[in-house]
């Protein structure tokens, strides 16, 4: 049983995945305009998504297939802004943790910065 935002978090996949396949690393890292971009367009959107539903009125209930979704979506992302620092690294983190960090700086830059610790403070 889906959630009813399982074709918006497929969107994000499909997103995610076509954003690693035509990555091309900046030659003199850090892009961090690019980085910013990943951010904007991707991560904080996605766990905007996870936070509307667990916000919402209704009681939401992600699917394991759905979180999985929005685990490898996070992951993608954060890869991408750490390459773009010059940094290769596959993270392993929960669009949970993601989301209460965001909850927390109220900006998806910082987010990034503390899941990654990219680059460093």
């Amino acid at each position: 049983m889906t959630s009813g935002y399982a074709d918006r978090i497929a969107g994000f996949v499909e997103q995610a995945e076509r954003d690693r396949r035509e990555f091309d690393p900046p030659s003199d890292p850090p892009d961090e305009e690019l980085a910013m971009t990943f951010l904007r367009e991707g991560l904080g959107p996605l766990v905007a998504l996870y936070l509307e539903a667990r916000t919402a009125e209704w009681d939401v209930e992600f699917s394991a297939a759905e979180l999985e979704q929005f685990h490898r979506a996070t992951n993608a992302w954060l890869a991408l802004y750490a390459q773009c620092y010059g940094v290769e690294m596959e993270p392993d983190v929960t669009v949970r943790r993601a989301a209460e960090l965001l909850l927390d700086t109220d900006n998806i830059r910082d987010t990034a910065q503390l899941l990654t610790r990219i680059p460093s403070r």
